[in-house]
């Protein structure tokens, strides 16, 4: 799910990838696309060129062991994303300055042998704060997790052991999303959720519904928290010198404080070219700044995707490009401002206030939306007239980057075959032991097909 859409993930990496493997992947995508020649790791300074209203280039400022380099660009792809600087709220914590123990924000955790025997305080159920919790129990002698509004906590290993996302990110549950109710498919999925645990049971339950939050997604933290390692308390009223005093009136001794409190984003390199206010960038698609003059700046990855963020981000830069040389144009500023608007009003409505839900996408949709722009958007009527088969697993399987390499400019040889054997791939790595499988049943009966196939043209009306 998180490869580039014409280079496949080796099968024999595993689905949840450490960042080891990341890197390798990246650096086998370098090396592939012979890429590394272009890159140069240095510090770098944008600015416009005084002539930029006529033709809209850049001077690109770049430093390296003190010797400064200028340089002038047609375009800039800003692509630092938005977890930049550590959000450390203080000033909302009473009593913090006079915490005579050790506090940190989680960008700076490395390892659990700093807690070894500590009484810590996890701030924040992010996907961070829980990840943390989880693996400082492994050391410390208790952890403690403070949340303000609770979280659906989903796990990583989805339904007959497929990872959650090739099981959650499909167009059928899109169609199916699209169809229902806000409500209806909050119960489902809140049910689902329950039946794994009870979040009540487990002081996780929140307020909100299950689709009002980023999700924190973490297999191990209802197993801490069942044997007693992690503790989950409400928000903390206040610090003393030694404890932390919580908003129910408990107090507990503590040795650390973990802030899991997020990240905010700002681009001092970029001189006086966009305003970041309250974590919100007026960005079009949020990609473009819809008053420059011309259209030679984009930003990629500045999004919180309910997927993964990489496919995302080539698609962006595959329409970046073809704005950049003119094969596509932007509307009127006034277009992209109303639907700067709208987006930022659908965001506030749906979710609860939160600086990290300024930047808020889903996949499919957001997905969709770029590729009509840039005219790679699969189209499952033609493909089941021309292609049942592949129409059948773009429907029902897994969104995988492949499927918007299918068609169009940037078309790929190969993304049919990725996505016909991505199943395969899936369990590829999972089989280190050979078992024996007992004759049974098709997977698909002739029935299921046919009912598959009239879904597959509902789908594909919707998404006309």
């Amino acid at each position: 799910m998180m490869c580039f859409s014409d280079f496949p993930i080796p099968e024999d990496f595993p689905n949840y990838m450490h960042n080891s493997k990341i890197m390798e992947y990246f650096r086998m995508y370098a090396q592939h696309f012979d890429l590394l020649r272009h890159i140069r790791f240095r510090r770098v300074r944008v600015s416009k060129r005084p002539d930029f209203a006529a033709t809209g280039q850049w001077e690109v400022v770049t430093e390296s062991e003190g010797k400064q380099e200028a340089a002038v660009f047609d375009a800039v792809l800003v692509c630092t994303g938005h977890h930049t600087e550590a959000h450390l709220p203080l000033n909302t914590f009473p009593g913090i300055n006079k915490f005579k123990g050790r506090y940190l924000h989680s960008r700076d955790y490395k390892d659990t042998q700093d807690f070894t025997d500590k009484r810590v305080v996890v701030i924040g159920i992010g996907n961070s704060g829980a990840d943390l919790a989880v693996e400082v129990s492994q050391t410390a002698k208790q952890v403690f997790l403070s949340t303000r509004r609770g979280a659906w906590i989903f796990n990583r290993v989805g339904d007959q052991g497929y990872p959650i996302d090739t099981v959650a990110i499909t167009r059928i549950n899109a169609f199916r999303k699209k169809l229902l109710s806000h409500s209806m498919v909050s119960n489902f999925v809140e049910k689902q959720l329950n039946a794994r645990f009870n979040h009540s049971h487990y002081g996780l339950k929140p307020k909100h519904r299950v689709f009002d939050q980023h999700p924190t997604i973490n297999d191990d933290l209802p197993n801490r928290i069942i044997s007693g390692r992690v503790l989950v308390k409400p928000n903390i009223q206040e610090f003393t010198e030694t404890s932390a005093i919580f908003e129910d009136g408990t107090r507990e001794d503590i040795d650390v404080v973990i802030f899991a409190t997020g990240y905010s984003f700002s681009f001092p390199f970029l001189e006086g070219c966009v305003n970041v206010v309250e974590n919100q960038i007026p960005l079009y698609k949020f990609m473009f700044p819809p008053d420059l003059e011309k259209p030679t700046l984009a930003f990629i990855g500045l999004i919180q995707p309910l997927g993964a963020i990489m496919p995302i981000s080539e698609l962006q830069c595959r329409w970046a490009t073809r704005i950049f040389r003119g094969l596509n144009k932007l509307p009127p500023q006034c277009y992209m401002e109303a639907d700067i608007k709208q987006k930022r009003e659908a965001m506030a409505k749906q979710y609860v206030k939160s600086q990290r839900h300024t930047i808020q996408v889903d996949y499919i949709p957001y997905m969709d939306e770029l590729a009509c722009q840039v005219g790679v958007k699969p189209n499952l009527l033609t493909l089941f007239l021309s292609d049942p088969k592949l129409a059948l697993e773009v429907a029902f399987g897994p969104c995988t980057p492949y499927q918007y390499r299918l068609r169009g400019p940037g078309k790929w040889a190969g993304a049919r075959d990725a996505i016909l054997t991505q199943r395969q791939r899936i369990i590829k790595p999972l089989q280190t032991r050979h078992v024996e499988e007992h004759l049974s049943a098709p997977s698909m009966p002739l029935l299921f097909k046919l009912v598959g196939a009239v879904a597959v043209l509902a789908i594909g009306f919707a998404y006309l």
